[in-house]
């Protein structure tokens, strides 16, 4: 049974979101340190981008199986054994570069099994939510969880670009690996509430039990089926961008590491912003006018990022990219969350992430590739414009913002009946 407390005195979830908040800044760090790493070894952005596109892909294959193993296992403990396995990860790569000097391979190899570890803890992360706060609060909880990633995109970059600059950006990646055991020590001390209802199902077929069953309560849904699809489209162009920021910045710019680390910092206030707002925009507004404002300032964002000169600029339109991404994000995790059964949520996060991610590793590979042969301003120009034509697909779907369009407006404490019969066929 959840706990009661209202969620300014509710112990658990104020230490397990602070434990994250320091996990999130060490894992900015390694999100600027890492492609950096590599293109300081080979001068080459398509190589750069070969980390986007492995994590890309293992995410997708890792979200396959995810969402099972997290709504069978103890989530608490898994978070803990990933946290554990990533610091040994991360901290072992400058002991490798001393010992054998660089080894761009070796980049790779970390990355997946970084990527199988995080994606893991992720769902787990999400799914546990809704078991340390009231559902009322649910909004708000989700809007502080994005409040603590705006803390790693505030301060990590900023000491990333320090730590890279000043000792190397292989021992940025050890010190995000500190942070990882910092973020285990205070799950430790965390206690989960009891899920709403029994976890226990009947046997099935091995794919159906893995996959199929979050996917089909995800495709029953009015609003997460047409939201899957546009966001599949979205991620195409999304997941490589910060790799075009950080090439304009540094090459076609020629500003040094500190300069991206402050670029990147200053995208952080738009994800502060959103996450101070979503709750408030979201009962205002609904669900999907506030998805498509933000694929708008997205696609704008992207344009104006890679075409300008003006570090300032790109700044500016970094922090409005990440605004949009956020306020999204809040949106739709609150979405899953209210209208699915706890048994099912980690299959149905799980499912959601692996169907729309997997256009991202194919788009950073090809937005990587295009900005190398024609250059980051044509590339980033003709990304923002296919996310505006996401954005008119969208006006066409129940997302759209006229009043026909919120029937089932996410919050109202009503779920759809075709979910529900998804829910009922799913658990037979």
């Amino acid at each position: 049974m959840l706990r009661a407390e209202p969620l300014r005195r509710n112990k658990d979830f104020n230490v397990f979101l602070l434990g994250q908040a320091l996990s999130v800044l060490g894992g900015s760090i390694s999100l600027l340190a890492l492609p950096l790493l590599v293109l300081h070894a080979t001068g080459s952005l398509v190589q750069m981008g070969l980390i986007t596109v492995i994590s890309g892909v293992t995410g997708i294959g890792t979200g396959m199986f995810a969402g099972y193993v997290v709504d069978r296992a103890d989530r608490r403990r898994l978070m803990i054994v990933c946290d554990l396995l990533r610091a040994v990860l991360f901290c072992a790569v400058p002991l490798v570069w001393w010992a054998a000097g660089p080894r761009v391979w070796l980049l790779y190899v970390l990355t997946a099994l970084a990527t199988v570890l995080t994606t893991l803890f992720d769902v787990a992360y999400v799914t546990a939510v809704p078991q340390l706060v009231r559902t009322e609060d649910l909004t708000a909880a989700n809007g502080r969880v994005m409040g603590t990633f705006a803390v790693g995109t505030l301060l990590g970059p900023v000491a990333a670009g320090f730590l890279t600059a000043g000792v190397g950006a292989e021992r940025a990646l050890a010190v995000d690996g500190a942070t990882f055991l910092v973020s285990a020590a205070s799950l430790a001390w965390v206690r989960f509430g009891k899920p709403a209802g029994d976890r226990a199902e009947p046997a099935a077929g091995v794919f159906r039990e893995v996959f199929v069953v979050g996917f089909r309560f995800l495709w029953a849904h009015p609003l997460l089926r047409p939201l899957t699809v546009l966001l599949t489209l979205l991620t195409f162009v999304t997941m490589g961008a910060t790799d075009l920021l950080i090439y304009r910045v540094q090459h076609d710019l020629g500003r040094d590491a500190a300069t991206v680390g402050y670029v990147i910092a200053v995208s952080g206030a738009g994800v502060v912003a959103a996450a101070a707002t979503a709750g408030r925009l979201r009962r205002t507004f609904g669900f999907g006018p506030c998805w498509l404002a933000s694929v708008a300032m997205i696609g704008v964002a992207v344009a104006v990022t890679g075409a300008s000169r003006s570090v300032p600029v790109i700044a500016a339109l970094a922090a409005v990219f990440m605004f949009g991404l956020t306020l999204a994000g809040v949106c739709s995790m609150t979405l899953r969350q209210e209208v699915t059964p706890d048994h099912l949520l980690g299959r149905v996060t799980s499912a959601f992430w692996t169907v729309h991610n997997a256009s991202g590793p194919v788009g950073a590979a090809v937005l990587t590739v295009l900005a190398a042969r024609h250059g980051v301003p044509a590339v980033s120009l003709a990304a923002g414009a296919f996310c505006l034509l996401v954005l008119g697909a969208g006006l066409l779907t129940p997302l759209r913002p006229w009043p026909a369009a919120r029937r089932d407006a996410p919050g109202s404490g009503r779920r759809s009946k075709a979910a529900e019969e998804a829910s009922l066929e799913n658990e037979r």
